[in-house]
C-alpha cells in the first residue's frame, strides 16, 4: 500500500513556516539593533549640538551684562571732575553758605542718573546732599574722602555697607587757587543691575580683584568668596540645587549631569579694576529638548514594529484558511497579536500626547529666556520715563505745563527708543568685553534724528542733510556717539528758537577723518572761550544746566577725535565733530 503523502506536505510546510518564522525574527531583531544604535547616536549628537547652543547664549548674555556694568561705570567717571568746576558750588564752599547747594546737587542728579550727590567740606563734613537725612555726617576718615583730599584725580570706592551688600562712589576735590575747599562725592547705583539679574534665569556674581564677590544675582552671595558662596546657598529651584550639587569644580567637568541637572560656568574680564563676571546657566532644557527628539524616534521605530507585527498577523490568517484542524490555536494566536498591535497603537498616542508637551515646554523656555532679555533691555528707558513722569507731575503741580509738555516729549523719545532697543536686541546682545566697535556714522544718525522727531515735528524747522554713498565707519561706542549727535541737534534747534524760519543743515564727509558738521541758522555763538566749560549756558534757567557740550566733548576726546565750532559765513552756528575712519570696510569687519 503506498504511504500517505499527506505527512510529507506537512513536513514540507512546516518547514516553510519555521524559515518564514527565523527571518521574521531576524528582521526584528535587526530592526531592534537598529533602533538602540539611532536613538544613541541621536543622543549624543543632539546633547553635544544643544549643549554648545545654551552655552553661546550663556556668553552672549555675559558679554552684554559685562557691556552694561563698565557702560555705567564709565558714563558716571567724568561727573565728578564736571562737578568739581562748577562756581556755585566752589563758592558756597567759600563762604560757608550752603542755602541752595543741596537744592542744586538735587537739580544735577536727574540728569546725571546717579544714586546720590554728597558735597563735603574740609572737615570731611556733610554740608549739601541729594539725600537730606544724611546732611552734617562726618566722613572724615572715610576712605574716599582722605583719597581724594591727596589726589588730585578722580578716585573711586568700594564701600561696604552695616546691613550686607556694597556702595561705589566717584569722589574728587574742589579747590580753588590751590587751596583745597571739599569733595564732591557720586554715589553710582549698581544696585539696579542685581535686581536685573534677579529676573532671569542665570545665576551671576562679580569679583574684585582679591575674589570677593561684590555683586551677585543671591543676595547671601556678597562679601564671600566663590566658594564659600556656593557652600552658603539655600537651594531655592532648579538653578539653585544645580549650583549646590556641583559646588566643587575641580572634581566635576563644567557641563556635567547629575540626577537630571547641569549648570554651565561662564567667566569673563571686566575692563575695570580687574573685575571678573561668573555666570552660572541650567543645563535643564537641554534634556527636555533631546527627549522630544528622542520620542519621535522611538514612536517611529514602534510603528516600523507595528507594521512587522501586523504582516505576520496577515500571514498567520492566511494560514488558518490552509490549515483548518489548526483554526482554534491560530485564533487564539491572532487574538494575541491583535491585542499587542492595540497596546503598541495606545503606546503611540502616549508618545503623541508626550511629544506636544514637550514641545509645548520648549517653546515656553525659549519665550522666557527673550522676555528675559527684553525685559532686561528696557529696564533703563523704563526708569528714565518714571523719572520724567515724577518731574512733569511736580511742573504742572507748580504750574509749570510748557516744562511738563518738554518732559513728555522726552517720554515719546524714549518709547521710540525702546522700540528700537526691541529691534535691535540681537545687536546689543553681541557687544563684547571691549567698550569699542565699528560704528556706520549714517546709522547712529539716522537713529539720532528718529530720537529728535518729535521736537522737530512741533518746530516745523527744515532739515537738510548731506551723505555720502559709501557707509562712513569709525571706531567707538554707537550709544555715545548717538549722544553727541543728539547733544548737538538739540542745541541747534534751541538756537533757531527766535528765527522765523529755521533750518538745520547736516552734513557728513569721509576724508582724513569722519566729519560730522551740523549748521544752524541763529543768532551764532558769543563767547568761544567758555563754550565747552561746564555749566556755561545762554539758555533760560530751567532749560539746561550747561553740561551737554561739556560732556559731548569729553566723550568725543575719550573716542580719539575732537568737537570744534565756529560762526558760519552766513551767520549761525556751525559744530564739527570729528573721529578717526576706519579706511577699509575688512579692517571695521575684524
Amino acid at each position: 500500500m503506498p504511504a500517505p503523502r499527506l505527512p510529507a506536505q506537512s513536513s514540507k510546510k512546516n518547514t516553510r513556516s519555521s524559515t518564514i518564522s527565523w527571518r521574521v525574527r531576524l528582521a526584528i531583531l535587526v530592526l531592534m539593533i537598529t533602533a538602540g544604535a539611532t536613538i544613541w547616536v541621536t543622543n549624543r549628537l543632539m546633547t553635544s549640538r544643544f549643549t554648545e547652543s545654551t552655552r553661546n547664549r550663556a556668553e552672549l548674555r555675559l558679554t552684554l551684562y559685562s557691556g552694561n556694568l563698565i557702560s555705567e561705570l564709565r558714563r558716571h567717571a567724568i561727573v565728578p571732575q564736571l562737578l568739581a568746576r562748577d562756581p556755585a558750588l566752589i563758592a558756597a564752599l567759600q563762604s560757608h553758605d550752603f542755602s541752595l547747594s543741596t537744592q542744586r546737587l538735587i537739580s544735577f542728579v536727574d540728569e546725571i542718573g546717579a544714586a546720590s550727590l554728597m558735597l563735603l567740606d574740609q572737615d570731611g563734613r556733610t554740608v549739601a546732599a541729594t539725600d537730606r537725612n544724611r546732611l552734617g555726617e562726618g566722613h572724615r576718615s572715610e576712605g574716599y574722602f582722605v583719597d581724594s583730599i591727596r589726589a588730585n584725580a578722580t578716585v573711586f570706592s568700594v564701600i561696604k555697607r552695616d546691613a550686607g551688600g556694597y556702595r561705589f562712589t566717584y569722589s574728587r576735590r574742589l579747590e580753588a587757587a590751590s587751596e583745597v575747599l571739599g569733595v564732591i562725592v557720586v554715589e553710582v547705583d549698581l544696585q539696579k543691575f542685581e535686581r536685573a539679574w534677579a529676573g532671569i534665569s542665570d545665576a551671576v556674581m562679580v569679583t574684585d580683584t582679591e575674589g570677593t564677590i561684590i555683586l551677585a544675582s543671591e543676595p547671601r552671595w556678597r562679601s564671600k568668596t566663590e566658594q564659600d558662596a556656593l557652600n552658603a546657598q539655600t537651594p531655592i529651584g532648579a538653578i539653585q540645587r544645580a549650583i549646590r550639587v556641583t559646588s566643587d569644580w575641580t572634581a566635576l567637568p563644567a557641563d556635567a549631569y547629575l540626577a537630571g541637572e547641569a549648570v554651565i560656568r561662564m567667566d569673563t574680564r571686566i575692563p575695570f579694576r580687574g573685575w571678573r563676571m561668573t555666570s552660572f546657566t541650567t543645563h535643564a532644557s537641554i534634556r527636555e529638548r533631546v527627549n522630544a527628539i528622542l520620542a519621535l524616534e522611538i514612536m517611529g521605530f514602534a510603528i516600523l514594529l507595528a507594521f512587522a507585527f501586523y504582516a505576520l498577523s496577515r500571514k498567520t490568517a492566511l494560514r488558518m484558511a490552509l490549515f483548518q484542524r489548526e483554526s482554534a490555536e491560530l485564533r487564539v494566536l491572532n487574538a494575541r497579536l491583535q491585542r499587542e498591535i492595540a497596546e503598541r497603537e495606545r503606546m503611540q498616542e502616549t508618545l503623541a500626547v508626550a511629544e506636544q508637551s514637550l514641545a509645548q515646554s520648549s517653546k515656553l523656555a525659549a519665550l522666557g529666556e527673550m522676555s528675559a532679555a527684553v525685559s532686561h533691555e528696557l529696564n533703563q528707558p523704563l526708569a528714565a520715563m518714571k523719572t520724567y513722569l515724577a518731574g512733569a507731575r511736580l511742573l504742572l503741580g507748580r504750574n509749570r505745563p510748557d516744562e511738563a509738555l518738554a518732559s513728555f516729549g522726552r517720554i515719546d523719545d524714549l518709547i521710540e527708543r525702546m522700540g528700537a532697543i526691541t529691534r535691535q536686541l540681537k545687536s546689543y546682545a553681541r557687544k563684547g568685553g571691549d567698550a569699542f566697535s565699528p560704528v556706520n556714522m549714517g546709522d547712529a544718525l539716522a537713529s539720532s534724528l528718529s530720537m529728535m522727531e518729535p521736537q522737530l515735528r512741533q518746530r516745523h524747522v527744515q532739515i537738510a542733510r548731506y551723505l555720502p554713498e559709501d557707509p562712513v565707519l569709525v571706531m567707538g561706542d554707537r550709544m555715545r556717539i548717538e549722544q553727541v549727535m543728539v547733544n548737538l541737534l538739540r542745541n541747534a534747534l534751541d538756537a533757531t528758537k527766535s528765527v522765523t524760519s529755521p533750518e538745520v543743515e547736516i552734513i557728513l564727509a569721509a576724508g582724513e577723518t569722519a566729519t560730522l558738521t551740523v549748521r544752524d541758522n541763529g543768532e551764532g555763538i558769543r563767547d568761544f572761550d567758555e563754550l565747552f566749560e561746564p555749566f556755561y549756558t545762554t539758555k533760560e534757567p530751567g532749560d539746561g544746566v550747561g553740561l551737554g557740550l561739556a560732556i559731548s566733548s569729553g566723550i568725543v576726546n575719550d573716542l580719539g577725535g575732537r568737537l570744534t565750532a565756529r560762526n558760519g559765513q552766513k551767520g549761525g552756528a556751525v559744530f564739527e565733530m570729528q573721529l578717526p575712519i576706519l579706511e577699509d570696510g575688512m579692517e571695521a569687519a575684524e
